[in-house]
């Protein structure tokens, strides 16, 4: 069976999948790992179990097709850190994108006009999760460490350099550091400057169709149960990708994925910078930037409140969770929820906020509190998708991805607080297709990336009538943050 993988390197977890020719998924293999958190704040990771993880689910998908790919396509999560010596060894264990010690460092660095400079010339929010925040901070607060890196790189770079001992990043990773001007091309002197390194502390910039073969003369031969001669093609970020992946990489039609966190992308010709709300833009290819917003608050808030108020985890109790939920009108009866329990990224950037319930009178029962949880992520995408909308062109269609898809009210909820149609066009591995599709087309196996089935999709409109309820709530949901704001921060 011919096929092509790819492999998505998640926060969380490795995931492969098998795509056949015809661009429909055969198979997928999924490889979890953990995280550490040693300080308030801080998020780490062992970037040899994520190795192991790479290596285990490339194996997991030919063990189960039974024959080898024809290419593999590499996404991977964006904004990680690894202080890392001449040979790729780790001196440090990875800061993560959810890892917020640099949290002072953003919040002062926007405050500035150089910051300003700096995010439009590299379309990077400046927030903890930037590298270039990530770097400042190591180089205030551990100047052992900063000293002695021979170079700062990300997962993907990681793993590259350890199958083709190579100090190698694509655009798409590059132009999420902060440190990389995404007009030229290049890596951006201010920023470079600001953080205390130069060029030659990070890795060299490709484009993301740039490919290598591997072969088993390749050191450790840890992949000696890949067939020498498969093409690697180092790919983009998960978001970008999971755009592709989601089918939405044409100007008119956006992406929104709810996994743990949640995002808003459109794909653009050219950048989308908004400096008040500091959407993202990120490159996808030669001809395509992937710009919106992230948020903290998607799945983990729902998984909160499952957890801890209904003292339920298992997928028969998100069941009766969404049955509690499907019983109570939409609105919550004027019932609201700012789901900031992680702080917040986009439109607010603002780690010190906090959940929040306002309007809760007597009538408000559990139920109401299940629902107004839901109904707050899917405000907090919606403010996200307010402020992409303004440089952006008419958004008419968004195609949905994650986990969230499960359950057909959630995907509901929020056709009607966007008042947009949505599609649901992959389900939990938008990221690892996209990968896969890049993969595809740059091997010459398809011409141009697949643009969906209409009669295989699901679709989802907007009702005009509970669209009206979610607009008056929503227009009482922005007026939350700003009000809060100098509270939260006590």
């Amino acid at each position: 069976m011919e096929y092509v993988l790819g492999v998505d390197i998640g926060t969380g977890s490795v995931k492969a999948v098998a795509v056949d020719l015809q661009c429909r998924s055969l198979e997928v293999c999924q490889r979890h790992y953990s995280f550490s958190s040693p300080k308030p704040g801080y998020h780490e990771q062992d970037a040899e179990e994520i190795l192991d993880a790479f290596i285990d689910s490339i194996r997991g998908i030919i063990e189960k097709i039974g024959s080898q790919p024809l290419a593999i396509g590499l996404s991977s999560a964006m904004h990680s850190i690894i202080a890392v010596d001449e040979t790729a060894k780790a001196l440090a264990p990875m800061i993560t994108w959810a890892d917020n010690r640099s949290s002072d460092i953003a919040v002062a660095l926007r405050a500035t006009a150089r910051g300003l400079d700096i995010y439009k010339a590299t379309g990077t929010p400046l927030h903890a999760m930037s590298p270039l925040c990530k770097i400042i901070w190591i180089r205030e607060n551990d100047p052992a460490l900063f000293n002695k890196t021979f170079k700062f790189i990300s997962i993907k770079e990681y793993i590259w350099h350890k199958l083709f001992n190579e100090f190698t990043i694509d655009h798409s990773g590059a132009s999420c550091t902060g440190l990389f001007d995404i007009n030229k091309l290049c890596w951006y002197p201010d920023a470079l400057k600001l953080a205390g390194i130069n060029s030659d502390s990070l890795s060299s910039p490709v484009p993301t169709d740039y490919t290598k073969i591997y072969y088993d003369a390749m050191k450790d031969s840890w992949l000696n149960f890949l067939k020498p001669g498969i093409p690697f093609i180092i790919g983009a970020s998960d978001g970008c990708l999971a755009n592709l992946g989601s089918m939405a990489d044409k100007p008119g039609v956006a992406a929104i994925t709810i996994g743990t966190s949640g995002a808003v992308r459109v794909a653009s010709s050219k950048p989308l910078p908004n400096e008040q709300a500091m959407t993202f833009s990120y490159i996808l290819d030669k001809q395509t930037f992937i710009c919106g917003g992230p948020i903290n608050n998607g799945g983990i808030a729902m998984r909160w409140w499952l957890k801890n108020m209904n003292q339920g985890t298992t997928d028969d109790d998100f069941t009766q969770l969404f049955e509690q939920i499907a019983s109570i009108p939409p609105g919550s009866e004027g019932l609201l929820f700012l789901p900031y329990l992680t702080g917040e990224r986009a439109p607010v950037w603002d780690s010190e906020s906090c959940g929040t319930f306002f309007g809760i009178k007597l009538l408000h029962t559990q139920a109401h509190f299940s629902r107004a949880v839901l109904e707050g992520i899917c405000y907090a995408l919606n403010d996200v998708l307010d402020a992409v909308q303004q440089n952006a062109e008419p958004i008419i269609q968004i195609n949905v991805s994650g986990g969230f898809v499960k359950s057909e009210l959630w995907v509901q909820t929020l056709a009607d607080v966007t008042g947009k149609k949505l599609i649901i066009m992959q389900s939990e591995d938008a990221s690892a297709i996209g990968a896969a599709f890049m993969a595809l087309k740059h091997t010459g196996n398809i011409s141009e990336y697949p643009s969906g089935d209409a009669a295989d999709l699901k679709i989802f409109m907007s009702n005009p009538a509970t669209a009206a309820v979610y607009k008056k709530n929503f227009a009482v949901y922005k007026r939350l943050y700003p009000a809060l704001k100098d509270v939260m921060w006590g």
